[in-house]
């Protein structure tokens, strides 16, 4: 909250408390909680009113579907690697030769020599 860790906070209420003093602490407590209610009554009026301005197409959107939370980086890398990994097996099948035109060689046979290609 503001860079500000607990025990920081709690040196600044109770000097808060000394500068206001204890007669007047109730009073700016109601005025804090005014101004946080009309803050809250604000931010409900200006939800109604973009509700209303956009009519009955704000209802169809599925708000779910802009979750940043619903997005872990780590699924979607290991989506997409995945994803890299079935086309390069689907490649490497297209390219691999039928296995009917695969010969098997007996033991002792020696392997098919071409001098060309050396």
């Amino acid at each position: 909250m503001f860079g500000i860790n607990g025990a920081e906070f709690l040196v600044l209420a109770i000097i808060v408390f000394f500068v206001i003093g204890p007669e007047r602490m109730p009073e700016y407590a109601r005025q804090l909680k005014d101004f946080i209610k009309g803050l809250r009554r604000t931010a409900v009026d200006a939800k109604d009113g973009i509700k209303d301005s956009l009519g009955p197409e704000l209802s169809e959107i599925n708000w779910r579907a802009y979750d940043p939370r619903q997005y872990d980086p780590r699924r979607i890398v290991r989506e997409a690697l995945m994803e890299d990994e079935e086309e390069a097996a689907a490649e490497r099948e297209k390219a691999a030769p039928p296995q009917q035109n695969l010969r098997r060689l007996t033991p002792g046979q020696p392997a098919p020599f071409d001098s060309e290609a050396t």
